[in-house]
């Protein structure tokens, strides 16, 4: 089945209001490769060109490589039509027909709250998204967002880091790594979560992509919070899209001297519920907070030797790197991992603050 998906998507003028119309019809991407050209004309919205594509159709080196992308990163399609399909998405109008996945999709995913906000993100936004982020992770909340620099990336951080689980929706291909500093929270997000793409592999982050992308990160959640945006902002076609599938809209308040807090101020004005604590987030999703304790944090030697160069004050990546005499590559994982943890926390460009006592 997916082989056939990813070769109905890579026929020319196929797209998801008439690949919708022909699984309603067929049900599976093989029977709409395999039928005739009539029964294919006898489908609303498909036109003869399109009719005579799927006819025609022969796969090329070009969907080849991206087949065996598929498979090396153990990517999966589910449709509308399947139970797979995550229950929450399938509510809304303009649902996409088919999703590539990579991770899983689960049951305890329905409880789920996007966190978006600017790429632009203050050390305030950021620590912000991160400790909503992992406290809502404590809780056995999912959390969404977007998989971009700033608060997405502070978000799915945080709930990994407070041991939950965390959706990426991507506007691009799911072999397609961007933004491309991300390539390792990729990995550690379909090992604990998902990534979700509506588009063919190979498809490139073109800016029209994501307002699509935008309604299904909205789509996943009962509810979205925004933690800073400009007042106009991608963050706020989000809001929009939230606005118009019945979800929540919350905003944190920031200073009023901020640009990137102008729109979530903004938002409060015209009636999103401000949020100060995690007790507001889990009242919206109708979540009983539930006592967590303290974990130990287990540090290794190489935690300890890292940890001997980071404070309260924030250490910029290339000093690190000069400190520890470490590969930058092999330092940026390392990173990752105790970011993950709890260890420590990356603040914008590139600097890093001890997280523990």
């Amino acid at each position: 089945m997916r082989e056939a998906f990813i070769d109905l998507c890579s026929i020319p003028k196929m797209t998801q209001v008439r690949m919708r119309a022909l699984l309603a019809r067929f049900q599976t991407p093989e029977a709409i490769l395999a039928a005739g050209d009539r029964e294919l004309r006898a489908v609303d919205s498909v036109s003869q060109e399109l009719a005579h594509g799927i006819g025609r159709y022969r796969r090329t080196a070009e969907v080849e490589q991206r087949i065996r992308r598929a498979e090396e990163l153990e990517c999966r399609t589910v449709s509308f039509l399947d139970p797979d399909y995550p229950v929450n998405l399938r509510t809304i109008d303009r649902a996409p027909p088919v999703l590539f996945l990579r991770g899983e999709i689960r049951k305890s995913d329905e409880v789920a709250l996007a966190i978006i906000g600017t790429r632009r993100a203050t050390p305030y936004g950021m620590m912000v998204a991160q400790r909503f982020a992992r406290g809502l992770g404590e809780q056995g909340v999912t959390v969404v967002s977007g998989l971009a620099r700033g608060i997405d990336t502070a978000a799915h951080i945080g709930a990994m880091a407070g041991g939950g689980r965390t959706i990426a929706v991507l506007g691009c291909g799911i072999d397609v790594f961007y933004p491309p500093e991300n390539r390792r929270l990729y990995d550690q997000i379909a090992a604990n979560g998902a990534l979700v793409s509506e588009f063919n592999l190979g498809t490139e982050p073109a800016a029209y992509n994501f307002p699509a992308r935008n309604r299904v990160i909205s789509g996943l959640s009962r509810a979205v919070l925004a933690v800073e945006c400009k007042d106009s902002s991608g963050v706020l076609n989000t809001v929009r899209w939230a606005a118009d599938q019945g979800r929540d809209v919350l905003a944190v308040p920031g200073t009023i001297t901020s640009e990137t807090s102008l729109g979530t101020n903004q938002l409060i004005k015209d009636g999103a519920r401000p949020v100060t604590v995690l007790e507001d987030l889990l009242e919206a999703l109708n979540v009983e907070a539930r006592a967590q304790p303290k974990p130990e944090v287990a540090l290794s030697e190489s935690d300890h030797a890292l940890l001997a160069h980071l404070s309260e004050n924030p250490v910029y990546i290339d000093v690190l790197a000069e400190l520890t005499k470490q590969p930058m590559p092999f330092l940026l994982s390392q990173l990752l991992d105790m970011e993950i943890r709890g260890i420590v926390r990356q603040l914008p460009g590139m600097m890093f603050v001890k997280s523990i006592g």
